[in-house]
């Protein structure tokens, strides 16, 4: 994506979240999506046929993570995992966020202050809905996990707020 190409995007995002009175959430975030997108690119991709996620997946799973659904809130047992490790993605296992970087958000999905590294996930517009948010898909599998918003805590600000049926934990063994 070129220069030019991002600030005429950011100034059009901006102003359509401008006359449809909605939060502005992805404007703030253009800058991480474009350098997500050169970022991304020493993660090999993993690439199956609709029918080849069938096979791996949970109903559920294949809806969420390759349909772009939304599993409904309080749903996820993952919201309840207090313990070390870390939350990979459910088609692909590539690590995308930090049990330490969890916090209950009170949204009712599992939330994180940011992802264990920023070359695991990729960001892009998302416009399915009235509002415009932030999609969050893994790198290597483009799976749909969540969407990112800029109500989060500190010290980045942001919540990562993901389905649970799109990631699976890993306890760390070390703790315990």
């Amino acid at each position: 994506m070129n220069r030019r190409y991002f600030l005429s995007s950011a100034i059009a995002v901006g102003a359509l979240a401008a006359l449809s009175k909605l939060p502005n959430v992805s404007a703030t975030l253009l800058p991480e999506i474009n350098a997500q997108s050169t970022r991304a690119k020493g993660i090999k991709k993993v690439i199956k046929t609709d029918a080849e996620w069938k096979q791996i997946l949970t109903p559920d799973q294949y809806q969420v993570a390759r349909q772009k659904g939304t599993e409904a809130p309080y749903s996820s047992p993952l919201n309840e995992i207090h313990e070390e490790g870390v939350f990979e993605c459910v088609c692909c296992a590539l690590p995308l966020f930090s049990s330490a970087a969890k916090f209950d958000s009170g949204t009712g999905w599992p939330s994180f202050w940011k992802p264990i590294s920023r070359e695991n996930v990729h960001e892009q517009i998302d416009k399915s809905l009235a509002e415009v948010r932030t999609e969050v898909l893994c790198a290597r599998c483009d799976a749909h996990v969540g969407h990112v918003f800029n109500d989060g805590p500190r010290p980045t600000g942001l919540r990562y707020c993901m389905n649970g049926v799109a990631l699976k934990f890993v306890k760390n063994e070390k703790a315990g």
